[in-house]
């Protein structure tokens, strides 16, 4: 599945990528996403007609619907990156670039490198690595209104939309809702949540957001909570991601690890994301953490 609008997506890297993957005799269809929802209904047909991979090239996103389409069948799942930040496919050691990563991905296929792994799932959706609820959710509802300059502008986008959102996007001054868990106290004054099904959170350049080292595909999900909007303990908070440690459990930050279940609900609606993409304000999100949801094929080292 190839999203031709993609920020690495170009006409010349999808040549080099199918004739690439052709190699060893296999079969290769390449089949263009042009509206959201497409790449999950075309990788449900492929999985209902027992193909054997089907490989989502394109952003976060654009992977998101694929893995969503083939989960619980016995099509397995390739990753290559054609977005801006790629979270996924360099969470699985691939480099950020699809002309390169795909090597990786050929290699992994020839080499039958498949193996199940663990996916998030809100309200029937699954997540690859993480859904942001709150302000993350809202920092990325600015970056898609923006979304013809997401290709050119990239981290710097992101990071405009970031403050902007913070100074007039959003209430710093009521809670958003409340992240309740089967073992542990509600948290009734949540502003920003992660949930994490990997680690990192994202990549600034070239350097991960590591928010917890506990997240991965064979554990349960993390839950990581900011009760307050005050710039200096979300910095203080974002520290430890940066140097590679994690974010530390404090009076304004709540982290959870190793969740089966969780839900995050308020009487009024807030913003959520999913994987990148914004899905608009809702009322309630029930999470459960699903393993063994999607064969996915490893990159190969060549």
């Amino acid at each position: 599945m190839v999203n031709a609008f993609a920020s690495s997506v170009t006409a010349r890297n999808t040549v080099v990528v199918h004739r690439a993957l052709m190699q060893g005799d296999n079969e290769v269809e390449v089949v263009e996403t042009n509206r959201r929802g497409h790449a999950t209904r075309f990788a449900q047909d492929a999985a209902r007609r027992g193909v054997d991979v089907v490989i989502g090239y394109g952003g976060d996103g654009t992977l998101n619907e694929v893995a969503t389409g083939v989960a619980g069948s016995e099509t397995a799942l390739g990753v290559l990156p054609g977005g801006s930040t790629n979270v996924f496919a360099r969470t699985l050691g691939m480099p950020n670039d699809p002309v390169a990563a795909v090597a990786q991905l050929a290699a992994g296929i020839a080499a039958n490198a498949i193996e199940p792994i663990g996916l998030g799932k809100v309200n029937s959706r699954y997540f690859c690595f993480h859904t942001g609820v709150g302000y993350d959710a809202a920092v990325v509802k600015e970056v898609e209104r923006r979304a013809a300059m997401k290709r050119w502008l990239g981290h710097p986008l992101f990071i405009y939309a970031a403050v902007r959102t913070w100074a007039v996007n959003y209430d710093r001054k009521q809670p958003h809702f409340t992240v309740t868990t089967p073992s542990g106290k509600p948290v009734t004054d949540g502003y920003f949540t992660v949930v994490l099904n990997t680690n990192p959170y994202t990549y600034l350049g070239n350097r991960p957001l590591d928010l917890s080292p506990a997240a991965g595909f064979d554990r349960g999900l993390v839950a990581i909570t900011f009760r307050t909007m005050k710039i200096r303990a979300i910095l203080g908070g974002l520290g430890g991601a940066l140097r590679g440690g994690g974010v530390k459990p404090s009076a304004t930050l709540d982290v959870q690890t190793d969740l089966e279940a969780l839900s995050i609900t308020h009487d009024a609606p807030f913003p959520y994301q999913l994987d990148g993409d914004y899905l608009g304000e809702t009322k309630r999100l029930e999470f459960t953490h699903e393993p063994d949801a999607v064969r996915l094929v490893r990159p190969q080292s060549v």
